[in-house]
């Protein structure tokens, strides 16, 4: 990756691919300033560098809620993801791409993804 360049969908992992984004701001959700969370990133790879500067995402969790797993998909510890996460399905997002770190750190199957896009459909009332 260039230096000072945002990298593309491509190098930080097409749909389906776990990165980390770094936090810039002072504080979000408690965390101090470059701290770094987990995200799956769910964007078409159409939407690629050229045509928007954001990368949709959905947070992940390593805190696993059993309650929420009607809605949200736990992902094992797999690659260069050290701990099992949970699927935020019901917090999309879309990120700057200068945020994230290298990646992918883990790509989930073909099977997780159909999971978390069944649940992302529910959340959003579109089943």
């Amino acid at each position: 990756m260039q230096e000072g360049r945002a990298p593309t969908v491509g190098a930080l992992g097409d749909a389906g691919a776990v990165a980390e984004q770094t936090v810039n701001h002072q504080r979000i959700g408690g965390l101090p300033t470059g701290a770094s969370t987990l995200v799956l990133i769910i964007q078409s790879d159409e939407l690629g560098e050229g045509i928007t500067p954001m990368v949709i995402i959905l947070p992940l969790s390593t805190k696993i809620y059993p309650a929420f797993k009607c809605w949200r998909v736990t992902i094992t510890a797999r690659n260069r993801l050290l701990k099992h996460c949970q699927v935020v399905t019901d917090q999309p997002r879309a990120l700057d791409r200068n945020r994230f770190g290298e990646g992918p750190l883990a790509t989930l199957t073909a099977e997780k993804m159909s999971a978390v896009d069944k649940s992302l459909r529910g959340v959003m009332g579109m089943l």
